[in-house]
Order: C-alpha cells, then sequence, then structure tokens
C-alpha cells in the first residue's frame, strides 16, 4: 500500500551502504580519467591558457585558409578538453552529493565553459558573414580543413536564419530574459502551490503534492484515487489564468523568433535544429488519429480488468495486474543482457562484456549518492553508466536501457572525429529502446509464468499508450496552441482549458468518462513551457518498433544496419542515420508498425488472461 511504499523508500535511504564497504568491481573505475588529481589541474590550466589563445585569433579568423582552420581546430580542441574535464568533475560529484570540494570541482569546470563562451562567440559569426563558396575555396588551398566540412556545413544550414551583426547583438542582449517560462513554472508548481492533505488507503491523513500524486492515482482505492485527482486538479484551476499566461508568453516568445529568424513557424523553427521536415510531425499525429481505435480497445480492455461501470479519468493510471516482484541480482541481470544482446553480434557482446569487466558501470545505490540512472562520459573517457540496482525487473530494465545508450555512444566516438562524434538528440532514446524493447520479448519468450507474462504485456501496452499516444496528443495540443499564437490569437485559459479537454475526449473516445478536472492538466505538464520536445518521444519508439521487428525477424542485414546507425554520430542527419537502420520517419508506415505492435500486444495480453 502507498504508505507501506514510503516507508519502505524512507527506510532504503536511512540504510544506505557506505561506499568503501562495495566490492571495487561494482564501482566506477574514474582513474581511467585522471589518475591523479594534478592531472585534473594540468588540463584545466591547459583550457584557461588555449581559450587566452583562441581569443587573440577574432580579428585574423578570417584572413586566410590557415587562420581559419586554426581558429576552428583551437575551438574544438578546447570543447573536447572541456568534455573530459566536466565528466571527470560531475561524475566524482555524483558518488557523493554531499562532496563540497567535488562540488566545488564542478563548479569551476563550469566557470571555464562560461568563459569560453563568451571568448568564442565571434567564431560562428564570422563564419556565416562569408558565403559558403569561400569556405570551398580554403578547403582547396588549405586541405586538412575539410576535418570540419560537416560541422560547417551545419553552422551554414543557419545563415537565411541569421540576422545582421547589430541586429544579432540587439537580440543577444534579450538572453536573459527569453526562455525563462519553464523556470517559473517550476517555481510556482513546486514552492509556490499547495494542495492540502487526503486520506490514503489505511485513512490517515497525507500531504499531497506533484510528486506524491503519481503515487495516490495508482491506488487500488477508488476513494483514494478520486480524491487526489479532485484535489490536485481543483488547486490548478484556481491558477488557470497564471498558467495560461506563462504558456501564452511561452508560445509568443517562440513565435515572435521565429518571425524574426524567418522561419515559416516557431514549431519549423524547433525541428530545423534536428533538421527533420514539418512532414515527420503532422504524419505522427495523423496516423495516430488513424489508429485511435486501438488505443479505445486498450482502455476498454482495462475497464473489463478493474471490473469497473465506468472508467474515469482518474482510474487509468491503476495497475491491471499484482506487483510481479520476482529478484534478479546484479549477476543474473548481466547473465540475462549478454543474452538478449547476442542478437547484435560479438563486437558489440566483447564491448558489453567490456562494460562489466572495466568498470564502466557504478552499480549500487550508496550514501548520498545521485538517485535515478544514466549513461554519460566524453570522447576521451568511458561512456559510464550510473545505476542505482536493487535486484528488481525495472532495475535490470534500465541496465539494459542504458548499455543502449553507452554502446550508442562508443560506437559513434569510435567511428568518428571528435567533431561528428555525438549523435542528435532527436535520435537519442532510439538505441536505449531497442534493447528495452528486446529484453521484454525475450523475458516473454522464455517464462513459464503467467503472471511475469502479464506484468511485461502490461509493461509495454503501458509504454505505447504512454509514449506514442499520450505523447502524440501532447505534441497536437502545442501545434494547435502555436498556430493560434502565429496568427496572433489569445491564449486564455479557457480557450486552452477548451482545447486540452477536447482532445482528451478524442484520445480517451466514449468508454471513457472524461472528467471535467481534466481540462486542467495541461497546466502541469512541464514540455509546455520550453520548445516541442515530446513529439520526439512517440518518433524515437516508433523507430526503436520498426528496428527490432527488423532484428527478431531476422531479416538480412537487419544487424549490421543497425550497427551502421550507431556508428554515424552527427557525419549524418537524424533521419539520414535512421535510414540506415531501415528506418524512414518521412513514411507514415513507421508509425503504423508501431501502433500495429500496440495492438498485437492488447492481442496477446488477452490471450494470456
Amino acid at each position: 500500500m502507498v504508505t507501506f511504499a514510503i516507508l519502505d523508500l524512507m527506510y532504503e535511504r536511512m540504510n544506505m551502504r557506505e561506499r568503501n564497504s562495495l566490492d571495487v568491481r561494482y564501482t566506477w573505475d574514474l582513474e581511467k580519467i585522471y589518475d591523479d588529481i594534478s592531472l585534473f589541474e594540468k588540463d584545466y590550466l591547459k583550457v584557461k591558457k588555449l581559450i587566452t589563445e583562441l581569443s587573440d585569433h577574432e580579428d585574423k579568423m578570417m584572413n586566410d585558409a590557415e587562420n581559419f582552420y586554426e581558429s576552428i581546430r583551437l575551438s574544438y580542441e578546447i570543447e573536447r578538453l572541456l568534455d573530459k574535464l566536466s565528466v571527470y568533475a560531475s561524475l566524482s560529484f555524483d558518488l557523493d552529493t554531499s562532496d563540497n570540494d567535488k562540488q566545488e570541482l564542478s563548479e569551476r569546470v563550469n566557470n571555464l565553459k562560461s568563459d569560453y563562451l563568451k571568448k568564442s562567440y565571434f567564431i560562428v559569426p564570422n563564419i556565416l558573414k562569408c558565403d559558403y563558396s569561400v569556405i570551398e575555396k580554403y578547403y582547396e588551398v588549405f586541405p586538412k580543413l575539410k576535418e570540419y566540412e560537416i560541422s560547417l556545413k551545419n553552422i551554414y544550414r543557419y545563415k537565411k536564419h541569421t540576422l545582421s551583426d547589430s541586429e544579432e547583438k540587439v537580440l543577444s542582449s534579450f538572453n536573459r530574459i527569453l526562455g525563462k517560462c519553464y523556470e517559473t513554472y517550476e517555481l510556482f508548481k513546486d514552492c509556490d502551490m499547495s494542495f492540502g492533505k487526503i486520506l490514503d488507503e489505511d485513512g490517515s491523513e497525507v500531504q499531497l503534492t506533484n510528486s506524491s500524486y503519481s503515487l495516490y492515482i495508482e491506488s487500488r482505492s477508488r476513494k483514494v484515487r478520486k480524491k487526489a485527482f479532485d484535489t490536485l486538479y481543483g488547486e490548478y484551476q484556481k491558477y488557470s489564468n497564471t498558467y495560461a499566461s506563462l504558456l501564452a508568453t511561452n508560445m509568443k516568445e517562440l513565435s515572435t523568433l521565429a518571425k524574426i529568424k524567418k522561419y515559416k513557424s516557431a514549431i519549423e523553427m524547433s525541428l530545423f535544429a534536428d533538421d527533420v521536415p514539418m512532414e515527420v510531425y503532422d504524419n505522427l499525429i495523423s496516423t495516430v488519429h488513424k489508429n485511435i481505435e486501438f488505443l479505445y480497445d486498450y482502455y476498454r480492455l482495462k475497464k473489463d480488468i478493474l471490473g469497473l461501470k465506468e472508467l474515469h479519468m482518474y482510474d487509468i493510471y491503476v495497475p491491471i495486474v499484482d506487483n510481479f516482484d520476482k529478484k534478479y541480482d546484479y549477476e543474473e541481470a548481466k547473465d540475462i543482457v549478454i543474452k538478449v544482446l547476442s542478437i547484435f553480434g560479438d563486437e558489440y557482446v566483447e564491448k558489453v562484456k567490456e562494460a562489466f569487466e572495466n568498470r564502466w558501470i557504478d552499480v549500487y545505490p550508496t550514501k548520498n549518492k545521485r538517485t535515478g540512472g544514466y549513461s554519460g562520459g566524453s570522447y576521451d573517457t568511458y561512456p559510464y553508466i550510473l545505476l542505482n540496482y536493487q535486484d528488481k525487473y525495472s532495475d535490470m530494465s534500465t541496465l539494459i536501457h542504458e548499455i543502449g545508450h553507452s554502446m550508442h555512444s562508443y560506437y559513434s566516438r569510435w567511428n568518428n572525429s571528435y567533431q561528428n562524434s555525438e549523435y542528435r538528440i532527436f535520435v537519442a532514446e532510439v538505441a536505449s529502446t531497442v534493447n528495452e524493447l528486446l529484453l521484454s520479448y525475450y523475458m516473454l519468450d522464455n517464462s513459464d509464468c503467467k503472471e511475469q507474462k502479464l506484468s511485461i504485456l502490461n509493461g509495454l501496452m503501458e509504454l505505447y499508450k504512454a509514449t506514442i499516444y499520450r505523447q502524440t496528443m501532447f505534441a497536437e495540443f502545442e501545434k494547435i496552441i502555436s498556430d493560434k499564437c502565429d496568427k496572433d490569437e489569445p491564449l486564455t485559459a479557457s480557450k486552452l482549458s477548451s482545447i486540452y479537454y477536447d482532445l482528451n475526449k478524442f484520445y480517451f473516445g466514449a468508454d471513457v468518462v472524461v472528467d471535467d478536472n481534466i481540462r486542467y492538466e495541461w497546466e502541469k505538464v512541464p514540455h509546455f513551457y520550453y520548445n516541442f520536445y515530446v513529439y520526439k518521444y512517440a518518433t524515437g519508439l516508433s523507430a526503436a518498433t520498426s528496428i527490432v521487428k527488423r532484428l527478431l525477424s531476422k531479416e538480412k542485414g537487419a544487424t549490421e544496419n543497425y550497427i551502421e546507425f550507431l556508428k554515424c554520430g552527427s557525419s549524418k542527419s537524424p533521419l539520414d542515420s535512421l535510414k540506415l537502420a531501415g528506418v524512414d520517419l518521412r513514411d507514415s508506415q513507421v508509425v503504423q508498425d508501431a501502433l500495429d505492435e500496440f495492438k498485437n500486444i492488447i492481442e496477446m495480453y488477452k490471450e494470456n488472461i
């Protein structure tokens, strides 16, 4: 029950083991970055010196091909060293967030980054002042400059959206006040709002917060769920005008900036950064609309399993399976992960084994260690993984997910020069999601336990529902209000709430009672207060589904093509890199295949009940 879950979490935190009690095999080997702090300091001072040298290039950068090359080369040398310094400082701090010395190390690196940004401001404007034909002549005169051709072409993509020096200077003077809506939203939501108390499943009075809401909306007690729902959104209703002002301001900022920078719309400006055409965004929404019945079928299934005459908005998050608590200790999880990933061949698997053996992974929760999990690292370090492993299935899933990120980083960095080594954010979740899906299907094929199969299938249904349908609904909401803003239509609280309520009516269908309070949910969705990101969740899962389908059906060349995708880094655009793996997101069939898989999972669940 909820109270037990909270008590368990408190108990875990109070009884965290000390770091020095761990077997070193389960900890990061950060000495591979710097085995002595003096070496860190040496690189730190080197960067300071190089930043000063870079400043001297401002006036001579465009004098000739050699000076141009040296300016570019020097900036990337600084960035590469800064990445290494930053990784060491941040990873060291994450192992013990109470360590003031490590915190100071991170702050020093951040200050150095700020200094670099200030001193290197002239590079991109200088490049864009001249026509690309000048750079092409530089290639002929100084062939080594070709090393940076991809980076330079990416910069020149923005030439038609770049203003004059004086205009850019005026615009940059507003940077400190633009884009602050998200910060204000976070402060107001987390610091200034209070939701009061509700009764939990035991009848105990508990404080409702934005964080604890997720616990109570999943409660087995319908009374608790309804009270949490009504209490939370009743409070948001009081502040709808404030949130509408924040959201409208954010949209107006983006729309105005898009017009100034000569984009057709704010969304196009956002997609331009990933080199993604508007048709990808539109195809996603239209394909989901055509297949909305699959989602309705899912809610009908949930309604039947829960035995409810009416399925309300406060019922949709309650689990339809009991918590399956089979334990997987870390060594067992490693064996399973290696078996799952053997589909990628010997080279991939050997590198994963190296990750386990050479201490890329910090495994267990310890006192003052950062919570959660992530994959990090730089061009000159391991692609380190942070875990807080506690023997749950979800921990094993996190492990294979983060290995997906790290292997993507490994292949990208190993096969590209530094300046082309980082893959773009648009494809960032593809490799990790591929791994996660492969684990789910492996466990389904290798489990004789009905409860475990239902748990995994339920997890997959929730994944597709939340990642494709829900995020597409969010993306559609953003498109509607962005279009209105581009046309200078006012975005009032009542209009925003009506638009959001109507979308919920469509996405949940006639078999779900769309309670009136849901019209205020838009106020608490953080992504709405920055820049058109949510559609990437849906396209990412769609791409991963397509890749997994090819892999599991043993399609000729599927494995090799996928590895080629992992190797791309930024040497190709995100869409072109995915095409190497057989995925063309310009084609709506990719999303269609993912939604067909959602339908298939629903049918598999019904067969296993």
